[in-house]
């Protein structure tokens, strides 16, 4: 721990002069990332320091105990600050938890009905509408790229883009089936109706973590479908990207919300950048089906990571227990979705910290076990 403490330290050093660097500041893409960093090591670094500190007020408060008139006062300094010293200890060994790569990365967001018909389409605009609240609530900015609306007002299928520092930390819990009880609006005899929603949650791929070749792409323009009015799309700006069209590894991405037709293709191209990227992160991991598939299953019914039960007015988590499982419907259905996604990364890092006491743990036996043997030799 003390000798990883270190290199971080010594890459925020090495991050800050390169941030005063004039060459990464005419670099918008480099000085991102390195301002990205910075936030990333700034807590780790402040403990350290605090901690640094504090040993040494330790060490003159130690000096203090064989002063009679000042010891007893030496004795409460020194009781503090080693209980302060014992809570850094403990979080900074938090913040050495191996962390996701793409926690800082703006997202693509796909969610399609499942199971239920025409309620599922408008389950699928009820979470819309959640997810808007919930980045509104962070900072972050929801933009729809392509939907098809289906029966009732409601959505078949959102592509959405959330932007913003942090986007699929906030995001990356959503990916999976989201499953719906009450009763439709179609529904005249008040029976409580079952749906799903499957929703992908995908880090937008950088120009360096994927090689997309143009060549092998397909560039269709069309006009944009709307509802009409006075806002009607009169020109040929929606675009659709087909990626090896007609193969076996063909990917298809529509973007039609802009009204330019060169800014529907720039965000095509990330779309399907994205997802080349996620094909190819799954091949890496040695799985026979794409990571997508992995996130949101079949749609089936059973395949759930959350319940939001309308009668009961109650959310449901079934990746928690205890407290963090159950939440009021009417606050989360309305974007308070933080206290879930709390408990959720809460969770994530208790397995990591169980690991890795394991993992010491493992070490520890293997260690006395050499002992033990080169002791009988």
């Amino acid at each position: 721990m003390s000798s990883r403490l270190q290199e971080l330290q010594s890459e925020f050093g090495l991050v800050e002069r390169r941030l005063g660097d004039p060459a990464a500041l005419a670099d918008g893409r480099e000085y991102g990332k390195l301002t990205r960093r910075h936030r990333e090591l700034l807590p780790l670094v402040t403990l350290l320091r605090e901690r640094d500190s504090l040993q040494g007020d330790l060490a003159g408060a130690r000096e203090l105990l064989s002063d009679p008139e000042m010891k007893e006062l030496a004795v409460g300094e020194i009781s503090g600050i080693e209980t302060r010293l014992a809570e850094i200890e403990a979080e900074l060994e938090v913040l050495l938890l191996p962390t996701d790569p793409d926690d800082t990365k703006d997202v693509i967001l796909e969610l399609r009905a499942g199971a239920g018909g025409a309620e599922a389409g408008l389950f699928v605009t009820d979470l819309l509408r959640m997810y808007t609240r919930y980045a509104e609530g962070l900072n972050l900015k929801l933009n729809v790229l392509d939907a098809n609306e289906s029966d009732l007002g409601g959505a078949s299928k959102v592509v959405a883009e959330v932007t913003g520092d942090g986007a699929f930390r906030a995001f990356k819990w959503e990916r999976g089936v989201h499953r719906v009880q009450r009763v439709p609006a179609t529904e005249s005899a008040g029976r409580i109706h079952t749906s799903t929603v499957t929703v992908a949650v995908l880090p937008e791929a950088e120009q360096d973590e994927v090689h997309l070749d143009l060549s092998e792409v397909r560039i269709d323009v069309y006009r944009s479908q709307g509802a009409g009015g006075q806002g009607v799309n009169t020109t040929d700006s929606a675009v659709r990207a087909v990626y090896r069209a007609g193969t076996p590894d063909e990917i298809m991405v529509v973007c039609q919300d802009g009204r330019s037709q060169i800014k529907n293709r720039e965000k095509a191209l990330v779309v399907l950048a994205s997802r080349l990227a996620e094909r190819e992160r799954a091949a890496r991991d040695e799985q026979e089906r794409s990571e997508r598939a992995s996130q949101v299953g079949s749609g089936d019914r059973s395949e759930k990571i959350r319940t939001y039960n309308y009668p009961q007015n109650r959310v449901t988590d079934h990746r928690l227990e205890g407290d963090d499982k159950n939440h009021p419907l009417d606050s989360v259905i309305n974007g308070a979705l933080s206290p879930v996604v709390a408990g959720l990364a809460r969770a994530e890092r208790e397995r990591q910290l169980l690991e890795m006491a394991d993992q010491e743990g493992a070490g520890l036996q293997e260690g006395a076990g050499r002992r033990g043997q080169h002791g009988a030799a």
